[in-house]
């Protein structure tokens, strides 16, 4: 069978439909134009993804309660909970959130998604919301074509606006005029073969239409115009807040395990509060009649009720299954586990995550630093230490003996195999972000690190045929040479890697001081070249060895600490004018290792 088949039958029935029934040409408009509505509305505030959403987002989740009221909030704003889903995914498989915070932003986006309910049975019911409609589209359409940034995600937040609420019109019109030739509500069904029938339809709409907003909407809309019954109309809602799940599920197929876990919570929330929905549904109703009396809503305005009854069931899953977020917490990260991580594949960076820049570049760094743990291994090797081991030393000292054995390195194999095809993966991800002003010159800085990692794997190549020769020269004094190099450049990857697992406070000042010590190790700048030399300690061909070694040695720390200043630290957490001004440059830095020294002789 072809591959799009079932998609041109589909086609094929609809346009055989909307021929045969101009009203429900016009319904099935409605829906589109809201569906695309809500696409350019989602479009729109993804434009401000970079900075302000997230920003609220990182600062809105250290309390349960902030995350949840961030999720209501958010959705509430965007009318779109799928993009705030996206923002916490992208979070969460960045490191940036703990499931725990996730979980509540996902609760409170559930309760965000009924403010759509209230403002269609509210307002765009019994207004001609269409007459806003026009303006905010040619607003916004005219907004979209400019160069700024700014300008063009408002404009296009103007035109979802204003699709919307041509969408609603469209639908509110289709419903009336359908009316007139088809009495729908003859099909009503009472009960609860009802209530199980109109859940199920109203699940199989959501999936169809990927939208729980687009299915209220037209729930809405036919409950206005009399297509549907106020008690089927409660269990089409409830079908749709289900079927919602499937969606995020569809999503998470190919998210990493963060992704996953959160698209499980947001299943069972939905899926627990459907069933108690459908199990309550008579307290529910005396709940909704009690709380319109209240509120002042008619008892004949059944389409406020039903975004009440919305808000109410979604409210009770909230209460319900607050409570239990951290054991729902526990059985996830027990029963889902993270797939096996292929040695060429990223761990933390997602197609996925691209539409949120901070958490992408944030999951880019962090791959970097895996990629630095390689490198780690891969220079640890040429100097002929284990890299458990060398990891473990806590004194410089232990790294002056001499290795027991010498085990050459193919460089080249373990390049091909270990760290190219990771930086390659990293490297085609970055230059797919579509990143602009401070975010971009983050992702400089990242490329920037990748860079002098790939360096200083090319310079312990080129490092690596001497110091396997000269580790067990002859000449003694050669040999201890090799031996202070290695020393000082296993001492220097040490402390790296610690940095790299937990950065400190002072991580400039670290760096600056383990920079300081490399060039006061290059045998050249420090004029001990030229006493081995005169003393006749080496011969003028040793000399030139040590010379490039030293100065191999001298490119890899740079490299190293150049990259680590780069990414060891996360981007929100760096303020380089205070690093600037605290900081010291490497010749104060020798200054006071050497009076250091001197007092430590004394």
């Amino acid at each position: 069978m072809p591959r799009h088949t079932g998609l041109f039958l589909a086609l094929a029935v609809l346009a055989w439909t909307f021929w045969s029934s101009p009203s429900l040409t016009e319904i099935a408009a409605g829906v589109a134009v809201f569906l695309f509505g809500m696409m350019a509305l989602e479009q729109g505030f993804k434009t401000f993804t970079g900075g302000a959403l997230e920003r609220v987002l990182k600062a809105s989740t250290d309390r349960l309660w902030k995350s949840l009221t961030f999720g209501a909030v958010a959705t509430t704003l965007t009318q779109s909970s799928s993009l705030v889903s996206v923002i916490t995914i992208s979070f969460l498989s960045a490191g940036l959130l703990g499931l725990h915070q996730g979980i509540g932003v996902i609760f409170g986006a559930n309760l965000g998604t009924t403010t759509g309910a209230w403002l269609v049975a509210g307002l765009g019911i019994r207004v001609n919301i269409a007459a806003y409609a026009m303006p905010l589209l040619v607003f916004g359409v005219v907004m979209s074509f400019n160069r700024a940034r700014g300008v063009r995600g408002f404009g296009q937040i103007l035109t979802g606006i204003g699709f919307l609420f041509l969408g609603i019109h469209f639908m509110k019109e289709g419903f009336e005029a359908f009316q007139d030739s088809i009495d729908l509500s003859q099909y009503a069904v009472a009960g609860l073969a009802g209530l199980l029938l109109y859940t199920l339809l109203g699940m199989i709409a959501t999936v169809v239409m990927q939208s729980s907003h687009a299915t209220l909407v037209l729930i809405i809309t036919a409950l206005a115009a009399g297509h549907i019954t106020y008690e089927n109309a409660l269990a089409l809602s409830i079908g749709a807040n289900v079927g919602t799940t499937i969606t995020a599920l569809l999503g998470a197929i190919g998210a990493n395990i963060a992704g996953r876990r959160l698209a499980a919570a947001h299943l069972i929330f939905n899926v627990t509060t459907g069933i108690v929905a459908l199990a309550l549904i008579g307290f529910f109703v005396r709940a909704v009649e009690t709380g319109a009396d209240w509120l002042g809503i008619a008892p004949d305005n059944h389409t406020l009720k039903l975004a009440l009854f919305h808000t109410l069931f979604n409210l009770a899953g909230i209460v319900l299954m607050v409570p239990f977020i951290g054991v729902l917490v526990r059985q996830l990260e027990t029963r889902l586990k993270p797939r096996p991580v292929k040695l060429s594949s990223p761990k933390y960076i997602s197609e996925g995550m691209r539409e949120v820049p901070g958490a992408a570049l944030e999951a880019c760094r962090k791959e970097l630093v895996r990629l630095f743990w390689r490198v780690f291994e891969l220079i640890a090797r040429v100097l002929q230490y284990e890299p458990a081991q060398l990891r473990r030393v806590s004194q410089a000292e232990a790294l002056k003996q001499a290795p027991e054995s010498i085990r050459p390195v193919d460089v080249d194999e373990v390049y091909i195999q270990r760290v190219k095809p990771l930086h390659g993966l990293i490297l085609d991800y970055m230059t797919r972000l579509p990143v602009e002003g401070h975010r971009a010159q983050q992702l400089v800085l990242l490329r920037s690190a990748s860079r002098h990692l790939i360096e200083s794997v090319k310079d312990a190549k080129h490092l690596h045929k001497n110091m396997i020769a000269n580790l067990n020269s002859p000449n003694l004094q050669l040999r201890r040479e090799y031996l202070a190099m290695r020393a000082h450049l296993g001492w220097l990857l040490n402390r790296l890697n610690a940095l790299s697992r937990d950065p400190a406070e002072s991580l400039d000042v670290e760096l600056g001081v383990l920079l300081a010590e490399a060039e006061q190790q290059d045998i050249v700048t420090n004029g001990h070249l030229d006493s081995l030399i005169r003393d006749l300690q080496v011969t003028p061909e040793q000399a030139t060895s040590l010379m490039n070694d030293s100065a191999y040695v001298y490119r890899i720390s740079k490299n190293l600490i150049a990259m680590a200043r780069m990414i060891f630290v996360p981007f929100e957490q760096i303020d380089q004018e205070i690093a600037q001004q605290v900081g010291l440059d490497p010749a104060e830095l020798r200054t006071l290792l050497s009076e250091a020294g001197q007092e430590k002789s004394e």
